[in-house]
């Protein structure tokens, strides 16, 4: 009588091959996420730029702080530090990272 079914070290083998896998592949999504907060950060800031015009727009003045654009509701809390941790501040008008 045989059995069908995978042995032992047909297991081990496959297993091997996918953890060799993803240890090849890691590195490259670390490197990448390095990337995708740089680029996020990029954008918040447009949009903080963006928003700064809105208020002046609006208020006929520029925004002094990013505080003034959430307290007017032009920005969320969240939207005062970027996505890799850098905070945003306004200066003459225009946003940028600290």
């Amino acid at each position: 009588m045989k059995s069908k079914g995978f042995t032992i070290l047909e297991m081990i083998i496959v297993l091997s091959i996918i953890a060799l896998i993803f240890l090849l592949t890691l590195p490259n999504i670390q490197q990448k996420q390095k990337i995708i907060q740089s680029k996020g950060c990029e954008a918040l800031v447009e949009v903080v730029n963006a928003q700064a015009l809105l208020y002046e727009i609006d208020t006929l003045s520029p925004p002094n702080s990013i505080q003034d654009l959430i307290q007017g509701g032009y920005l969320k809390e969240a939207q005062r530090r970027c996505p890799n941790g850098d905070m945003i501040e306004i200066v003459n008008g225009e946003a940028h990272v600290q």
